[in-house]
C-alpha cells in the first residue's frame, strides 16, 4: 500500500507544480530541434565530407533526446539537477561529434555545426532547474564550445548565437524562479486551506462532545468540593488547551513575516485569556518573537506579584500600520512609583524585559496600575 500512497502524493504534487509546463515544453523543444537537425543534415547531404559520421552524430543525439525526454517527464528528473548537468556535458560532446562529419578546417571555413539549435536544450534545462545562474552557466558553456569549433577568428559570426543563448538562459531562468516561488506559495495556501477545513471539522466535533463534557466536569467538581475540585481544575486546563487548539491558525507567513496571533494563542490558560483579531496580524518574525517574549515576562509578573487568584487578559489590536498589545490583570496592583523604586533597587525584570525590549523594537510602553485595581500594560509597535 505504501507505494500507492507515494504515487498518489506525487500526483497531487504534480497537480500544483507550476514548473511542469516548462519541463513539458522542454521535452517538446528537444524532439523538434532534433528533427530540425536531421532535416539540416538531409538538406546539406552532398556538402557533408563524411555522411556516415553525420548519421552517427544524429543517432547519438536521438538516443540522448529520448533519455532526457523521459527524465524531464518524470518526477525524479525534474528534481535532479545532475540530469541537467549531464545533459550539458553530453550536448557539448555531441557538438564535437560534428568533427566525425566535417573536418575542423571546414567548420572554421563556414560549414555548419550539425547540432544546430538542439544544443540550446541544456541551457533551458539549467535555467528551469537552477534559475538565472543555471541558465547563464549553460549558455556560457555552449557558447565556449561553439567558439572553440568556429575559432576565435570567427567570433563575430557566432556572436548572434551567443546572444540568443544568453538571453534564453536569462529569461527562462528568471521565469522559472518566479514560477517556483509561485508554486511554493500555492502549495502553502492549499495546505493552509486544507488544515483550516480539517480544523473546522474537528472543532465542530469537539465542541459538540468533548468541550461540553469538560464543562460539566468543571461545574460538578466545584459543586462537590473536596478532591473533586482538583479534577475540575484539570478539566478546566484541558478545556482551555482544546479551545486554543481549535483557535490556532496555520503558521504561514510571507517573506519573513509571521502571524503574531498564532504565536500568542498557545499562551492561554484557565487564568489567562488571549483575545486576537479574526484576521492575521503579520509582523517580521524577529519582532513577533520578541513581542511574545515580552508577553511571557508580563504574565510571569502576574503570577509572581498579582496574587494567587488573579486573572490576566492579553489583547491584540491591529491599528493598520501598528499593533497595540495590552496585558491586563485583576490582581493586587501597585503604584508607578513603586515600579521605579524596584528598578532602582536592581529588580530589572520590568525595566529590561518589557520596557527595554519594546524600546529596542522602536515601540512605546504605557503602564497603568493602582493598589487593588490590577495592572495594565499597553505596548504599541510598528508592523514593519
Amino acid at each position: 500500500m505504501e507505494p500507492l500512497r507515494t504515487e498518489a502524493g506525487r500526483s497531487r504534487g504534480d497537480a500544483i507544480d507550476l514548473m511542469l509546463p516548462l519541463w513539458r515544453a522542454l521535452v517538446v523543444f528537444r524532439a523538434i530541434t532534433w528533427g530540425f537537425a536531421c532535416f539540416g543534415v538531409w538538406s546539406r547531404w552532398d556538402g557533408i565530407h563524411r555522411p556516415s559520421g553525420a548519421v552517427i552524430q544524429l543517432a547519438v543525439m536521438g538516443v540522448w533526446t529520448v533519455i532526457v525526454s523521459i527524465g524531464y517527464s518524470r518526477h525524479w528528473g525534474r528534481r535532479n539537477t545532475r540530469l541537467a548537468f549531464a545533459d550539458l556535458i553530453v550536448t557539448v560532446g555531441c557538438m564535437y561529434l560534428t568533427l566525425l562529419a566535417q573536418p575542423l578546417l571546414d567548420i572554421r571555413s563556414g560549414a555548419s555545426v550539425l547540432t544546430s539549435v538542439w544544443a540550446a536544450g541544456p541551457v533551458l534545462a539549467l535555467g528551469i532547474s537552477r534559475g538565472r545562474d543555471g541558465g547563464l552557466l549553460g549558455a556560457a558553456t555552449i557558447s565556449l564550445a561553439l567558439l572553440s569549433l568556429r575559432g576565435v577568428d570567427n567570433a563575430a559570426k557566432v556572436l548572434s548565437n551567443v546572444q540568443l543563448l544568453l538571453v534564453a538562459g536569462l529569461v527562462v531562468g528568471y521565469a522559472a524562479t518566479a514560477m517556483r516561488r509561485a508554486t511554493t506559495r500555492l502549495r502553502e495556501a492549499i495546505a493552509a486551506e486544507s488544515a483550516t477545513a480539517e480544523r473546522l471539522r474537528l472543532s465542530r466535533s469537539i465542541h459538540d462532545g468533548v468541550l461540553q463534557v469538560l464543562a460539566q466536569v468543571q461545574r460538578r467538581g466545584h459543586a462537590i468540593g473536596g478532591e473533586a475540585v482538583e479534577l475540575a481544575v484539570l478539566a478546566a486546563e484541558q478545556e482551555v488547551a482544546l479551545r486554543t487548539l481549535m483557535a490556532t491558525r496555520p503558521a504561514t507567513g510571507d517573506r519573513g513575516r509571521i502571524d503574531l496571533c498564532m504565536l500568542l494563542l498557545p499562551l492561554a490558560t484557565p487564568r489567562v485569556d488571549v483575545v486576537v483579531p479574526a484576521e492575521t496580524v503579520l509582523l517580521p518574525t524577529a519582532k513577533a518573537t520578541e513581542l511574545v517574549a515580552v508577553v511571557k515576562e508580563a504574565l510571569s509578573n502576574v503570577t509572581k506579584h498579582a496574587g494567587p487568584q488573579a486573572r490576566a487578559w492579553v489583547v491584540v489590536e491591529d491599528l493598520g500600520t501598528e499593533v497595540l498589545l495590552s496585558i491586563r490583570d485583576d490582581g493586587v496592583g501597585t503604584t508607578v512609583d513603586r515600579l521605579e523604586v524596584d528598578r532602582a533597587d536592581g529588580h530589572l525584570g520590568v525595566s529590561q524585559s518589557i520596557r527595554g525590549r519594546i524600546a529596542d523594537l522602536g515601540g512605546s510602553v504605557t503602564v497603568r496600575t493602582a493598589p487593588g485595581e490590577g495592572t495594565e500594560w499597553e505596548m504599541k509597535v510598528s508592523k514593519t
